[in-house]
């Protein structure tokens, strides 16, 4: 008897209604609301402005996903797990990052059919990497850098531990955002100091993440867009997340301007969603890629190996490949 069942295949169709039920989770402030203590549905509902209809079942579905607790007596509660990372008001909140995915990356997924018939990104002005008009947008611009932070914290968190710090001093983040790399590497390496480097309009939420985490003498802010203006230097140059945006050339044109821009000695550092080599296992991150399908113009995500021969061929040495957190890995190379 063939005992192949369809149960996978039902699983994957329907990810999107629970990946939406937590980015609608963390949009509605339901995390930040249950930090105060257990709530029952009633009273939670109106603090939420959820309607009567759906909320127990919304409230039950976050409960069966395990992202919420309820008691005997019907009151909702945070995990230990949302209690920490997905709390506003805490500084390990990641949920920036969910917050810029359900407001524009969730709705440019329902055109992947559309873009893998056309090869074409499904997302308007943005695609050709131009940020001009969303960074004019002061609010959207303000999700997205904080979209970053979420996405960017605990490989921050890892990249402070699992890189030589204490062979360098100063080190710049290209593509910035609110600086979290550089402020956690800062936090744990007091001898480091550096500079964000982003479009003129994120100088003033660069600056006021580094005044909160009390680190504006050693942390600036230099303004520059890296396809016109070069790279700033340091002895440490940081792609993080920045090379998957563009196309062939354009990734091989910045890693050879990094070289340039290093001192000998100098080292920079790319982080991603490496697929693996053999481009079977690591859903995740071909999945990110056909995410830059959807939502640039050029843009794809790549192999370690890759990344390691387009390093080789700008003249970078002693490359090597290191895990950071579950998903994401960086490529270390030297001048």
């Amino acid at each position: 008897m063939d005992e192949t069942t369809p149960d996978r295949l039902i699983v994957i169709g329907n990810a999107f209604r629970s990946a939406k039920a937590l980015l609608s989770a963390v949009e509605l402030g339901v995390f930040t609301a249950l930090a105060e203590g257990p709530e029952d549905q009633e009273r939670l509902s109106k603090r939420l402005g959820i309607h009567a209809r759906g909320a127990r079942d919304f409230l039950d579905t976050l409960v069966a996903l395990g992202l919420l607790d309820r008691d005997a007596r019907g009151r909702y509660a945070n995990t230990p797990e949302t209690a920490l990372y997905l709390d506003r008001r805490k500084a390990t909140y990641i949920g920036g990052e969910f917050e810029h995915a359900g407001a524009y990356v969730y709705p440019g997924w329902s055109a992947l059919t559309q873009a893998l018939r056309t090869g074409q990104a499904q997302s308007g002005a943005r695609a050709t990497g131009h940020y001009g008009a969303l960074y004019a947008d002061t609010a959207a611009l303000e999700r997205l850098v904080k979209g970053m932070t979420g996405g960017s914290l605990p490989v921050a968190k890892a990249l402070a531990t699992k890189f030589q710090w204490h062979d360098y001093e100063t080190v710049a983040d290209v593509g910035t955002a609110q600086g979290c790399l550089p402020v956690h590497i800062a936090l744990a390496h007091p001898h480091i100091g550096g500079v964000g480097f982003d479009l003129p309009p994120v100088q003033p939420l660069f600056e006021a993440y580094v005044e909160q985490h009390g680190l504006t003498p050693r942390l600036r802010f230099q303004a520059g867009d890296f396809l016109r203006d070069g790279l700033p230097g340091a002895d440490v140059l940081v792609f993080g997340r920045i090379l998957h945006n563009w196309d062939l050339a354009t990734k091989r044109k910045l890693v050879t301007q990094a070289y340039a821009a290093l001192p000998p000695g100098g080292a920079l550092i790319v982080y991603e969603r490496l697929i693996d080599d053999a481009r079977k296992f690591n859903a995740s991150a071909l999945l990110a890629s056909l995410n830059m399908l959807i939502m640039t113009a050029g843009g794809f995500d790549f192999t370690g190996a890759d990344c390691v021969s387009w390093l080789e061929e700008a003249g970078f040495q002693n490359i090597e490949t290191i895990s950071l957190t579950a998903e994401v890995s960086m490529v270390v190379g030297r001048k």
